[in-house]
């Protein structure tokens, strides 16, 4: 199944559709990110947004539910599912996109290495994860909401440390791309 949405991406992936992928996400992260990111500072009087933090503990994310208070609580929902259910889609569209294209320019069809292009996919999926168990939490604060605020942060360091790993695997992509065009001009 991976192999198959693995070999899919790459063959979906074509050049302008990397160049699309990567204007949408630039205007959706120069247009969107500064206001969203304002409204999270200001509601959570300095202790920032569970998630646009690394690491953070169940008693920090309750001190974010407080700090909040219930306007700031709502807000906060209105975005996980508004906003964050589009940037997740959009930031993972660049990077398998992008990634794909170019993997499938540097590596051959049978190697495992083009897997990497599924990373963003499961990035989104634990982005989603973290968005139910952090929203769980604000909405029926002050009542505690034990298993969500459990999950929600391990499941914000896990999607942290895979959009990070398909940053990577990104730039990994691109110097294994440059590397087998130096390769064939030299062939050639």
């Amino acid at each position: 199944m991976a192999k198959r949405l693995s070999k899919w991406f790459c063959q979906f992936s074509k050049g302008w559709i990397a160049l699309l992928s990567l204007i949408v996400f630039l205007v959706f992260t120069a247009l969107m990110l500064p206001g969203q990111s304002a409204m999270a500072e200001a509601y959570s009087k300095g202790l920032g947004s569970p998630d646009t933090t690394f690491v953070y503990s169940m008693r920090k994310l309750y001190a974010m539910a407080e700090a909040y208070g219930a306007a700031g609580r709502q807000a906060y929902i209105h975005a996980r599912f508004s906003f964050d259910l589009v940037f997740p889609l959009v930031y993972t569209f660049f990077l398998a996109v992008c990634t794909s294209w170019l993997l499938g320019r540097a590596l051959p069809q049978t190697s495992p290495w083009r897997l990497l292009n599924l990373f963003p996919l499961t990035a989104m999926g634990f982005d989603y994860l973290e968005n139910i168990a952090t929203a769980v939490v604000m909405s029926r604060y002050p009542t505690l909401s034990p298993a969500a605020a459990f999950l929600a942060p391990p499941l914000t360091f896990i999607k942290w440390l895979l959009v990070i790993g398909s940053f990577i695997a990104l730039v990994i992509s691109l110097i294994l791309f440059l590397a087998r065009r130096k390769k064939i001009k030299k062939r050639g």
